[in-house]
């Protein structure tokens, strides 16, 4: 069986330093990119109307605003992405005990 790669997945998502490094608008096939999705399924749910974020139409071209992308992948600056995501240190007097 013969397999299609997109582009996606050819090049697999983006990383987080590549995510935080992006312009302020990407191409529908790099946010495609971020969302772990092809190209193909990029522009269907763009012309669906159904893209997880904020998309600008000028014209023929299309954009994706980075600033939302990442609010909606919960990617920020901080190394602190997403709620919950680094386990909570216990404190030093801590009355647990280890087995």
């Amino acid at each position: 069986v013969s397999r299609i790669m997109t582009t996606a997945t050819a090049r697999g998502p983006l990383t987080r330093d590549e995510l935080l490094a992006l312009p302020a608008a990407v191409d529908v096939e790099t946010a495609g990119r971020a969302f772990g999705i092809g190209r193909t399924t990029a522009y269907a749910l763009v012309r669906a109307e159904q893209f997880p974020c904020k998309v600008i139409r000028a014209g023929r071209t299309v954009r994706v605003v980075t600033e939302d992308m990442l609010r909606v992948l919960s990617i920020t600056p901080d190394k602190s992405d997403g709620p919950g995501s680094s386990p909570p240190t216990p404190p030093e007097n801590s009355s647990i005990h280890q087995r």
